[in-house]
């Protein structure tokens, strides 16, 4: 029999051994692969201390409905669960893995992942607002790492539960970065893949940027801002770099941070990682860029304006684009003339932003040409979205009375029809 067939079985025998209070079975620990860790075995050694049946436990359902949302909403990871969502839940969520995250104490926050598996986990007790430290639940990955504060990974027969049995899983501690006391756990748990060497790493990384993220917040924030300021607002029409205007004071972004504000802006139902990556970027981008570079907007731009699955707009955010077009509803295209100082995002050549470029020209220019105001054209013809339109200088020399003004509309009339016939 090999040592992959006989492994359950002596899991099996140690872990029954240990339930009866007689010593190991002496196969089990031999050097130097032994079926059973140390750190598995000093866990069902607590968990028949702490009076846990192996054949029949619940855990306990500790916090529900506002209780629940009340502890979630007051546990300081909340502000980084996002980054917890795009780092792991995105990843082995496809996967047919769920994640689970817990309280200090044990108490799972938040469940989230394949909705399936989810189901058939909570069928288990494994559910938001159950108690899964040792004391309740036995031996599992997310209670054995809080008990020894390190990452710890629990395989099927592991588990002093009988009903947990058929599940595998993988979790890590999370530490406050001030004063390094732990403050909750990230689970990934599912079939056999949930306990494979991988699966931790990826976890042991998703925890190490929490932490850094939290200590980011925590030398940055003031702790009374915890979501974006009423009145922010985007500002992204013109040549000057674009920048977001909080409280009347003008913070710069990156272009790629106002592109994806304005992106999700324009899509208040959300966008994907996929999505948002097709729209900033003309070749294939991997949506992890995507989602590295929204956690990096999120440290820009607080922890209340921007959620994921999908990724949204949550926060009240402002654009002049939307002003424009506000502007526009009323009427008043003398203010849009005003306002436009130049084209929307001029250097970014995302595929979604060209889109709304053109877009939001066109709307212009049609109410414009529609309105007939000939000193109104003439402004809007000078600018940088109609320097090169035949439509609206032939409306201005129309519209102009005789003059250097209508004079001016013929010559530039004349000099775009000669570079059209010699293009």
């Amino acid at each position: 029999m090999t040592d992959e067939v006989a492994a359950p079985r002596l899991v099996q025998q140690a872990r029954e051994s240990v339930a009866a209070g007689a010593p190991l079975p002496v196969d089990a620990t031999r050097a130097p692969r032994p079926a059973v860790r140390r750190t598995v075995v000093d866990s069902w050694a607590r968990s028949r201390s702490f009076g846990v049946d192996p054949e029949h436990n619940c855990p306990p359902l500790r916090l529900a409905g506002e209780r629940l949302g009340a502890a979630r909403a007051a546990h300081p990871l909340a502000a980084v669960l996002p980054l917890v969502r795009d780092l792991l839940v995105a990843r082995v969520g496809a996967d047919g893995l769920i994640v689970a995250v817990s309280d200090a104490d044990g108490t799972l926050l938040w469940v989230e992942g394949d909705h399936t598996v989810r189901g058939r986990a909570e069928d288990m007790g494994f559910t938001a607002g159950a108690g899964w430290d040792e004391a309740h639940a036995g031996t599992n990955a997310p209670g054995l790492a809080l008990a020894i504060d390190g990452v710890a990974r629990v395989a099927a027969a592991e588990h002093w539960v009988r009903t947990v049995r058929p599940w595998s899983c993988s979790a890590s501690p999370v530490h406050d970065p001030a004063d390094h006391r732990v403050i909750g756990a990230v689970d990934v748990t599912g079939d056999g893949r949930a306990a494979v060497p991988a699966v931790l790493a990826l976890i042991s990384a998703t925890v190490a940027a929490a932490e850094r993220e939290l200590l980011i917040r925590r030398l940055t924030d003031t702790g009374t801002h915890q979501s974006a300021p009423a009145g922010t607002r985007l500002e992204v029409v013109g040549p000057e770099a674009p920048a977001l205007v909080v409280a009347g004071r003008r913070v710069p972004v990156t272009p790629r941070h106002a592109e994806l504000l304005l992106l999700l802006a324009e899509h208040p139902e959300g966008l994907t990682a996929d999505e948002l990556a097709a729209a900033v970027d003309e070749r294939p981008l991997d949506p992890v860029t995507i989602r590295a570079e929204l956690s990096r907007l999120r440290r820009v731009v607080g922890p209340g304006l921007v959620e994921s699955r999908p990724y949204r707009l949550v926060g009240p955010l402002d654009t002049d684009v939307a002003e424009l077009r506000r502007l526009l509803s009323a009427g008043d295209h003398a203010a849009v003339v005003d306002r436009w100082a130049g084209q929307l995002l001029p250097r970014s050549v995302a595929p979604g932003i060209a889109v709304l470029r053109d877009r939001l020209r066109a709307e212009v220019r049609v109410g414009l040409l529609r309105r007939r105001d000939a000193a109104l054209l003439l402004r809007w013809a000078d600018g940088p979205a109609g320097e090169d339109d035949l439509d609206v200088w032939e409306a201005c020399r129309r519209l102009l009375p005789p003059g250097p003004d209508r004079d001016r509309a013929t010559a530039r009339l004349g000099l775009l029809h000669r570079e059209l016939a010699a293009g």
